[in-house]
């Protein structure tokens, strides 16, 4: 299907759906990595890495980086 040929509903229907399964992914490398952590420990990894993004600490745009408030 080319991405021109769907509706902007769509589109941002695709873009929660691949959210989604990112977070399943990375849930599940979490689990391989760390075994014998509580689920509670792999929650917290799960979003320390949401809200840092290793590679887009600055945001995930191009143009000029807004300080944190």
């Amino acid at each position: 299907m080319d991405g021109s040929s769907l509706t902007a509903e769509e589109k941002l229907a695709l873009a929660f759906e691949m959210h989604e399964l990112g977070c399943a992914m990375m849930r599940q490398n979490l689990l391989r990595r760390f075994p014998h952590e509580t689920d509670a420990d792999r929650e917290r990894r799960f979003v320390e890495w949401l809200q840092t993004r290793p590679g887009a600490e600055n945001g995930d745009a191009i143009g000029r980086v807004r300080p944190v408030p």
